[in-house]
């Protein structure tokens, strides 16, 4: 667990958990694991930073609420893409939660348009800022901008332990969603 604040608030310790009776079970295996997990219906995300120039994003669907008093999220980012670096050097991200409308961008930012890469996504929507300097995408459902408090090393993934700083949102539109392996548009 790395403190990437210089005034954290309201810490408490990571514990590692265990229980030997369990240990020496077997897991699952990842096929196991992915083909339960398409069953599990997931907001659409766009995760963007910014430093010294540089932008990056992807399309995520492992965000989550942890608490709203203080108002704090957790984002899940796969610690090989440029965006993880560029949210660990500017210790802030945004969440920008897409609209039915936004499948384009979506694609766009999983990486499943061919030859559009980096800089060349942010092609795709309107962007703006708010406070810390991360692309907001405008027309989002919601968008959070947030500092990030903690970073987990998970495996091959970074969680980021964030506290929201300002939100975005309207109240129209379909909201995208991700099952079984394919963008739905679902009614608010």
């Amino acid at each position: 667990m790395t403190d990437l604040s210089h005034t954290a608030v309201h810490q408490s310790p990571a514990q590692d958990v265990s229980a030997p009776a369990l240990a020496s079970l077997p897991m699952v295996s990842p096929l196991e694991q992915r083909n339960g997990m398409r069953h599990l219906a997931a907001g659409v995300s766009i995760i963007t930073a910014a430093d010294s120039g540089r932008r990056a994003g992807l399309t995520a669907t492992a965000v989550c609420s942890v608490t709203t008093d203080p108002p704090r999220l957790v984002v899940f980012v796969n610690k090989n893409v440029l965006a993880s670096e560029l949210i660990q050097n500017s210790a802030a991200l945004a969440v920008n939660v897409l609209a039915g409308e936004q499948e384009d961008v979506a694609r766009t930012f999983a990486g499943m348009v061919d030859g559009v890469h980096g800089e060349d996504r942010f092609q795709a929507g309107s962007w703006t800022t708010a406070i810390t300097g991360a692309p907001v995408l405008d027309n989002a459902l919601s968008s959070f901008d947030c500092r990030v408090i903690k970073l987990f090393d998970e495996s091959t993934h970074h969680a980021f332990l964030c506290e929201v700083l300002a939100v975005r949102e309207r109240s129209d539109g379909q909201a995208l969603v991700y099952l079984n392996g394919a963008f739905r548009k679902i009614d608010q």
